[in-house]
């Protein structure tokens, strides 16, 4: 018999979702509420035609991004002053405490695999209701 405190492998199969404060939703994945991690999360998220995120940061955790299909724009910076055009392939980094928000700005909805070193997916998200003015006027520029 094992030890049932001892931690082992487990297998998700992510059909069930949940609405993050950055207002996606995200196919619930790995993440210390599921498989009890101690240090990483990893969800997959769609960003509908036309969708996108509020401003937020992380606080203390650092996100890797791979972008399975399709192409998002993601701002970044302490007014969201810089951009990345993501497309399926590429991977992406945002460093712990950097405001960021990704914009789908096509047609055609975008699917990425987010992985944070933050095991409670929603713990270390905040909100920057204060660079939502700095966004719009960055996606108007774009």
């Amino acid at each position: 018999m094992g030890d049932p405190s001892r931690p082992t492998c487990r297998l998700i199969r992510p059909d069930d979702t949940y609405d993050g404060k950055q207002g996606l939703t995200y196919l619930a994945g790995i993440a210390s509420e599921t498989v009890g991690s101690q240090a990483i999360c990893m969800h997959l998220l769609t960003i509908p035609a036309g969708g996108r995120a509020k401003a937020h940061m992380h606080e203390s955790h650092e996100t890797a991004i791979y972008v399975l299909e399709g192409e998002a724009v993601a701002l970044y910076g302490d007014r969201l002053e810089h951009h990345a055009v993501t497309k399926a392939g590429d991977l992406f980094y945002i460093p712990a405490g950097v405001p960021h928000l990704p914009i789908n700005m096509s047609d055609k909805p975008v699917s990425a695999v987010i992985a944070r070193t933050d095991p409670n997916e929603q713990e270390s998200v905040v909100l920057l209701p204060e660079l939502e003015g700095y966004a719009e006027e960055a996606i108007a520029r774009i």
